[in-house]
């Protein structure tokens, strides 16, 4: 067994009030079934108990060590304690949601730099019960990256959000930022960086030799020489021209109602959005259910559900693991060909 292979994947808690937690000790629960790698949760073992007795579901949860959670992980769903107890109920976030969320994103950080698990897997948090506890950054892609140069000194290159499926492979060059905004923030500079660490991480983890890049217009029909805007000759085009000239395989600015039909799919490896919701619309539309959410440009593999936290489902046992269990999955199965230095 390889070291990758013998070390278990960190999976946060993310908000309690959410469906993260039950997601967790669904996905435990049928673990055989489902052919899931090892991993551990960064929790509240009692807390967890409550949930999975809320849910009806028979789980041993024993407290762990990442070191000794591979093992435990057969017979029990390892929890690494956080240091406080969390209370909050299903749907109602409290005084305990923010600082468990990040407790458990912190812990998780220093677990994988320290060798001590594979990659992390990170179950949804709601912005807006960390903004009112004092969370300053725009989600967790910023975090980690900020997480990362904090704990290592260096400064760390642009965090990326890429959305992935097997159906469809997605980036947006700006990412949580309101559309006015996202036209101001973009550059032909920005979106050079993005494409340089798609390409890059793109080879390094998912083992494409020359990832094709197609990058979209922001106006419709790429603008159409000018006449609806003149960002796409001005601004899309010369980053395309940039990336082409350091030997990456990027075509554009293209008309991006056009893109994502089964043809124009076939035809590149991963699409670069220049806002949001221009590239999470078609892969939510292809793959809500097993979307993963992948953070490139860190010193290690970060995984993700593509989906919030869903307080209206937590605690009711209709939350679909679908996207935890492919988020896992991939993670595994990217950090067994790409070991984490």
């Amino acid at each position: 067994m390889s070291d990758a292979a013998a070390r278990p994947l960190a999976l946060t808690l993310g908000e309690p009030a959410g469906i993260g937690p039950d997601l967790a000790l669904a996905v435990w629960h049928r673990r055989r079934e489902l052919d899931v790698p090892p991993f551990y949760l960064i929790g509240d073992a009692d807390f967890l108990g409550q949930r999975a007795r809320m849910l009806g579901l028979d789980i041993a949860i024993e407290a762990a060590t990442p070191a000794a959670a591979s093992r435990i992980f057969t017979q029990a769903l390892p929890v690494v304690q956080l240091p406080a107890k969390v209370t909050a109920r299903p749907g109602e976030p409290d005084a305990t949601s923010a600082a468990a969320a990040i407790g458990s994103i912190d812990a998780a950080v220093a677990d994988v730099l320290a060798g001590r698990a594979t990659a992390v897997v990170t179950n949804p948090i709601n912005k807006h019960v960390l903004y009112r506890a004092g969370f300053t950054d725009p989600g967790h892609t910023e975090y980690l990256s900020r997480l990362c140069q904090r704990a290592t000194g260096k400064t760390m290159m642009m965090p990326v959000m890429l959305l992935w499926s097997p159906e469809l492979a997605v980036v947006p060059v700006t990412i949580h930022v309101a559309l006015k905004d996202a036209v101001t923030q973009l550059s032909t500079q920005l979106i050079v960086d993005t494409g340089r660490i798609v390409a890059r991480d793109m080879e390094k983890w998912f083992g494409l030799k020359r990832p094709r890049l197609a990058v979209a217009g922001l106006n419709p029909h790429a603008g159409e020489d000018g006449t609806l805007g003149r960002e796409d000759i001005e601004i899309v085009a010369p980053a395309v021209a940039a990336l082409k000239a350091e030997g990456i395989d990027a075509r554009g600015p293209l008309p991006a109602d056009t893109m994502f039909h089964a043809a124009a799919r076939a035809t590149y490896d991963v699409a670069l959005g220049m806002y949001h919701d221009q590239v999470l619309i078609p892969i939510k539309t292809l793959a809500f259910e097993h979307g993963v959410n992948v953070t490139l440009g860190l010193p290690f593999l970060r995984t993700s559900p593509d989906h919030g936290t869903a307080f209206d489902l937590a605690g009711t046992g209709r939350a679909d693991p679908s996207s935890l269990i492919a988020a896992l999955k991939l993670a595994a199965r990217l950090t067994a060909r790409t070991p984490v230095a």
